[in-house]
């Protein structure tokens, strides 16, 4: 089965959009992929700012990205971007790394007025490094994804049917994907 790759730029691992990454992550186990997660802030921080590429962490994170299918990017929008912690990530992605991949960003903003943030800031960028088959993405509201009474996080259900909407395309494609490559 196709293995799917989830690099995860979020600076603190108890955010709301970790709700939207498991969701996905569930959703794309459940029909049967092989699902791994990448959480950049887990990287150690001085071989992200001194792009140090022969770090152990980085060499063994590029190796999964290599390794992926595809991949799900997922960052909060802050300032009309994704996060710069990402950003420190994808710089020490080879220059073709990407080639081949489809890639489905999934993102999270405060308001709609950041909605064109993954077409902007992170499309040219994957470009760079090679992608070619880039998805259109989920863009989530802040609102869309919140903690109840009992500290649960919730998903909206409008989210939810963009989310299953964008993942089944992912899951077609990347089938299609890994069944030419088993051809070949």
């Amino acid at each position: 089965m196709a293995k799917i790759v989830v690099i995860n730029g979020t600076p603190s691992l108890v955010s709301r959009i970790n709700a939207v990454i498991e969701y996905a992550e569930n959703a794309l186990g459940g029909k049967g992929f092989e699902v791994e997660r990448i959480n950049v802030a887990e990287l150690p921080p001085e071989d992200l700012i001194h792009t140090k590429f022969e770090s152990e962490a980085i060499v063994k994170a590029n190796g999964l990205v290599a390794e992926a299918d595809a991949l799900i990017i997922v960052s909060p929008v802050y300032k009309a971007s994704y996060t710069g912690v990402l950003k420190t990530f994808l710089d020490l992605i080879p220059q073709k790394g990407l080639a081949g991949k489809i890639v489905l960003p999934l993102f999270m903003g405060g308001s709609l007025a950041h909605l064109l943030t993954i077409d902007y800031a992170l499309k040219p960028v994957l470009s760079v490094l090679g992608a070619r088959y880039i998805l259109g993405g989920v863009y989530a509201v802040d609102s869309q994804v919140v903690r109840n009474d009992a500290g649960a996080v919730e998903i909206a259900e409008e989210l939810q049917l963009r989310l299953d909407n964008a993942l089944g395309e992912f899951a077609e494609e990347t089938e299609l994907k890994a069944g030419r490559k088993a051809r070949d």
